[in-house]
């Protein structure tokens, strides 16, 4: 999904910032812990993106790392790049063919879910409610447009009203774990756009409430690969507690 422009200058600031982000690198993949409120890719190549940002990773011959797939900007996480072209190859084929696993977490709001775990299969379909702004929304049956979507949920942890999912999505549309758990009942602290609550302890919530944990994929040169990007702050302060795996690490499968 990363341009294919040749690679711009970063400044040495943000050559060190992107460098501290890395959690994995070997030599077909990179995989970084994005933060919350760093946009992936926009529409103006000056943008201060991650995407801008790979150029610290160029080779000699200004190619640089390709990232394969995209995090919302509040969202933060594991995100994925590929070092060479036959990487981003096998890596794109693998998205496409549904080959990666995906887990979040999501921190909701409210009345504690009567189930442990639960599956989201509701078809989703892009909507602007206002003209700058695309959405998505439960699709009618039969309407134009509509994109398959399939959600896997489970209860991880509890703290009063505050509620930690850990959530797996089969299909990979956007803004999927929002729009299915906004449908289900239990909005993501942080997300107004889909119902959340907006404040925590009755100050305003500090951003999106959902991280990408961990990723799981085919490695270019055979085997699989598994990579985890510790929780930020904001969730273990938020339960007032550690929940269990959530700790930062890399093994094979």
């Amino acid at each position: 999904m990363g341009r294919n422009y040749e690679a711009r200058p970063v400044s040495a600031e943000d050559a060190a910032f992107v460098r501290s982000l890395v959690i994995h690198q070997d030599a077909a993949i990179l995989a970084l812990n994005k933060p919350a409120g760093l946009p992936v890719q926009t529409r103006n190549p000056d943008d201060r993106t991650l995407d801008a940002l790979m150029a610290a990773f160029a080779r000699s011959n200004g190619k640089r790392p390709r990232l394969v797939h995209r995090l919302d900007a509040p969202t933060s996480g594991v995100i994925v790049a590929a070092v060479t072209q036959p990487a981003a190859a096998a890596l794109s084929a693998a998205f496409a063919g549904r080959q990666v696993a995906k887990t979040y977490l999501a921190l909701v709001a409210g009345v504690r879910p009567s189930e442990a775990e639960g599956e989201i299969d509701a078809p989703l379909i892009r909507h602007r409610p206002k003209p700058e702004l695309e959405l998505m929304r439960a699709a009618r049956p039969g309407e134009a447009g509509a994109q398959a979507a399939r959600t896997r949920w489970r209860l991880a942890a509890s703290s009063g009203a505050l509620h930690l999912l850990e959530v797996e999505p089969e299909t990979g549309r956007m803004h999927q774990i929002r729009a299915h758990l906004a449908l289900a009942g239990m909005p993501i602290v942080g997300d107004p756009y889909y119902g959340g609550a907006t404040t925590l302890h009755g100050v305003r919530a500090p951003r999106l409430m959902l991280h990408a944990l961990r990723l799981s994929a085919p490695h270019p040169s055979g085997g699989r690969f598994v990579v985890f990007a510790e929780a930020p702050g904001e969730f273990r302060a938020a339960l007032a507690a550690r929940p269990a795996g959530l700790a930062k690490t890399l093994k094979p499968d």
